[in-house]
């Protein structure tokens, strides 16, 4: 069967019978024509008596497409993602994640095996709303899911499923009035000036460098064990450019960040005379001063130092209080800060956090000012 084709969308015509296209003027056979519907369907309609009237379907057809309202783009997504279900539609949107690190990434995972996907992955996507997404709070919750776990798979469905919203999938946002579910993370274990300096002579060369960058610049587990010496780029400033991850036990790029992007920090004197003291000491390669100790060839893990944190502990010899952790030592760092009147918002940008709301929300009770404070200096310059 041939087919003549118009110009590119309009569809074609043709003739389903056994004459060539050179005969189907005298042929007695009725056109056919094909075009795409609006859901990207294929239609396919016949009875057209000559090539005229074929073409002039096609052209209306055509046309309409063209002239159509803005609305008939959103019937389109409709159509094509509401029936969907939940599982199918998360893939697609998945692809678009290209942002997540591998650590990130895995995490998504996880939450989608392990908590969505067992609720909502045969669902269809057009049949979401917030009684829906109440009910997916209420299953976990009968299911004993910590609430740290619920909050983040939570977030997650939120973000797919306003996604699906701005397609247009719902006339109501399926999360309005939805209460989220409550999870406030417990108050940083800070150790104390006594407690750090206790700290800074356990453990060998290597964690003793760690306590120092970790409590002196603010640095991430991660970003610690990528310590390079070139990333001195001050006499008081240390740019943070990579992380090992935890998942791929490689080089990385930062959390929250794209590739090649970086933070600068402050590097107190103290911390400085650390890096340089263990340059001298053992040695860098390629600028990094920590490798793996079996295989100088590969990055240093950040497991190794939680290994030796375990040891310590295990020695009782030193003044660790319950829930104090390695990470503390990056609280202490903010806590230092935020003692000494840096404005939070310089804190949250050296701590690599997208969004202050976190930083608000661990160390707002370390801000040393308070309402009563407030009313006392902005009552003295009233008076001024």
């Amino acid at each position: 069967m041939a087919a003549k084709t118009l110009a590119r969308g309009m569809g074609t015509f043709y003739k389903d019978c056994e004459h060539p296209a050179s005969r189907w003027a005298k042929c007695p056979h009725f056109y056919k024509v094909r075009y795409r519907g609006p859901g990207g369907n294929q239609v396919e309609e016949s009875g057209f008596l000559d090539q005229d009237k074929a073409i002039a379907r096609l052209t209306s057809v055509y046309n309409a497409k063209k002239a159509a309202p803005a609305n008939q783009a959103k019937s389109e997504r409709i159509e094509k993602y509401g029936q969907m279900r939940f599982r199918e539609y998360t893939t697609e949107w998945k692809a678009g994640q290209r942002h997540l690190a591998a650590a990130s990434l895995s995490h998504l995972n996880s939450l989608l095996q392990h908590h969505i996907f067992p609720a909502l992955a045969t669902r269809r996507m057009s049949t979401f709303d917030h009684k829906v997404v109440d009910g997916f709070i209420r299953t976990m919750e009968r299911n004993g899911v910590g609430l740290a776990a619920q909050s983040n798979a939570y977030d997650k469905l939120k973000s797919i499923l306003l996604d699906a919203h701005r397609l247009g999938l719902f006339d109501d946002n399926p999360l309005l009035g939805v209460k989220p579910p409550q999870y406030d993370p417990k108050r940083a274990v800070i150790p104390s000036p006594a407690q750090l300096q206790a700290l800074r002579g356990a453990g060998d060369d290597v964690f003793r460098l760690v306590v120092e960058l970790m409590s002196g610049c603010g640095l991430r587990n991660g970003e610690a064990a990528a310590v390079n010496v070139n990333n001195i780029v001050a006499d008081d400033v240390y740019r943070v450019t990579e992380q090992v991850n935890q998942t791929t036990k490689k080089y990385d790029r930062l959390k929250h960040r794209k590739l090649g992007e970086y933070r600068d920090v402050p590097l107190p004197q103290r911390t400085k005379n650390a890096i340089e003291w263990y340059a001298e000491k053992h040695g860098t390669t390629d600028g990094y001063l920590l490798r793996h100790p079996q295989d100088s060839g590969r990055p240093f893990q950040p497991y190794l130092l939680q290994n030796q944190w375990q040891r310590l502990k295990r020695r009782g010899e030193l003044d660790i209080p319950e829930g104090m952790v390695i990470y503390s030592l990056r609280h202490f760092f903010a806590s230092n800060c935020l003692r000494h009147n840096i404005p939070i918002t310089d804190v949250a940008e050296w701590m690599g956090h997208n969004n202050i709301d976190i930083t608000f929300k661990i160390y707002r009770h370390l801000m040393p000012g308070s309402i009563g404070t407030a009313a006392k200096l902005l009552d003295s310059g009233l008076a001024a």
